[in-house]
């Protein structure tokens, strides 16, 4: 899988443990294999938070998709870093994120609607009751004063103070987050100056993905079901294990059977950009390799029997099939903890034909990603073993080293250990 988005450097966290680390370090065996992240980039909150900070709060995250958002009124309620949100759309059909925050006295606007990183883990949603779509308002009304806000965030009544004087309303509008779209997801980021500012657009952290996918239809795909799982791991371990297939072979008997050159060398070798080739006669990720859906029109011949992935710091992968695409949003909940939003995207068309539906691709899915999370949570839990230092990364798994190369430029050089092996 190839990744985009290094973000802005934070600069290093050092403390007290500065020289102990660097004697750890030191110790480490050298050799041909590249070492991974030490332990307390997985294991440390103080460094947990600093990655928060630096990531999610700092770069584009994946929120929902537009059609959750499909008419004047509609939102989701999500959150990101502890800031709960309202993404809506407006009167004006522009989709705008606003803080869930009365600029009165702070209570939240939506206190009784779910937000959509509440769904209950391994919960399967049915088409019509996604996130919080359907959910519409044509203001949002505190319920503790009964300050009210239009859908653009300003502030529309403040009962008893309209003639106060000196009292603006436009002074009083919602505080917002920025937003962009790209390929029927919305991303919202909470730092809204760096979104706005050179080089800060969603389109420039996307770089030459959106060009290694651009024949296929993400606009016009539909969300045909949703998985919510919690995985007991932190959300790098999940995205270097997306971002490999050196694991494919012990952990994933299924999908070598669709895809044998997993099973082949370790995964070397591979044009993850061109996308990866199924076994003949295969095309698509199901238990069989095949399906009654139609292929998606506009690929190219190569894309008729590959299958690509993508990644976009820091919570977005996405896996592309001929008929379908599947998307993971990661919700950092703690060092060792990750909520993951997994949708199946189809053509809205097949959602109405018989046995065309996303059953195969979802109990293709569902096994393949519990196999994932399986080994992720053994992952997370060996590196909290005093023993455990740092890893290291095999030839064929350049491209998990990549989140070494992109946490360290964004947030800095992390603690060797977590506070339990200190």
């Amino acid at each position: 899988m190839t990744v985009t988005n290094r973000g802005n450097a934070a600069g290093p966290a050092r403390g007290d443990d500065l020289a102990e680390d660097a004697a750890l370090e030191a110790a480490m065996p050298k050799g041909p294999l590249d070492p991974t992240l030490p332990a307390g980039a997985y294991l440390d909150p103080n460094w947990h938070a600093r990655e928060m900070a630096a990531c999610f709060r700092r770069g584009w995250v994946l929120a929902c998709r537009e059609e959750e958002l499909a008419t004047p009124g509609q939102f989701v309620r999500t959150t990101i870093d502890g800031d709960d949100l309202l993404i809506v759309r407006g009167a004006d059909d522009q989709v705008r994120a606003f803080h869930n925050v009365c600029r009165h006295r702070g209570s939240r606007l939506i206190i009784d609607e779910p937000s959509r990183t509440d769904a209950p883990a391994c919960a399967p949603l049915a088409p019509a009751e996604h996130g919080a779509s359907g959910k519409t308002k044509s203001v949002f009304r505190c319920p503790y004063h009964s300050w009210t806000y239009e859908l653009d965030g300003s502030l529309r009544t403040a009962p008893f103070l309209q003639e106060l004087p000196g009292f603006e309303k436009s002074d009083l509008g919602l505080y917002t987050a920025a937003t962009a779209t790209w390929g029927g997801f919305v991303f919202v980021q909470l730092d809204a100056e760096r979104a706005a500012a050179p080089g800060g657009s969603l389109i420039e952290a996307l770089g030459p993905i959106s060009e290694r996918v651009v024949r296929y239809p993400l606009s016009d795909l539909r969300i045909a079901h949703r998985t919510v799982y919690d995985v007991a791991a932190n959300w790098k371990v999940i995205l270097e294990n997306y971002n490999e297939c050196y694991h494919c072979g012990p952990v994933h008997p299924e999908l070598c059977r669709v895809v044998p050159a997993f099973r082949e060398a370790g995964g070397a070798g591979l044009d993850w950009e061109a996308g990866i080739p199924h076994r003949e006669g295969a095309w698509t990720y199901t238990m069989s390799g095949t399906s009654e859906r139609d292929r998606f029109a506009g690929l190219n011949e190569e894309e008729l029997v590959r299958h690509k992935g993508e990644v976009l710091y820091p919570n977005m992968m996405l896996s592309l099939s001929a008929d379908h695409a599947a998307v993971f949003a990661l919700v950092p909940l703690a060092p060792d903890r990750t909520k993951i939003i997994f949708d199946l995207l189809l053509d809205p068309k097949e959602l109405d034909r018989p046995g065309r539906g996303p059953e195969d691709a979802l109990e293709f899915w569902d096994v393949v990603n519990r196999q994932d999370w399986r080994i992720c949570e053994a992952v997370q839990q060996g590196m909290s073993s005093s023993v455990f230092k740092a890893g290291y990364y095999a030839p064929m798994e350049d491209y998990s080293l990549d989140m070494r190369r992109y946490i360290r430029e964004t947030v800095g050089e992390p603690p060797m250990r977590g506070p339990a092996q200190r």
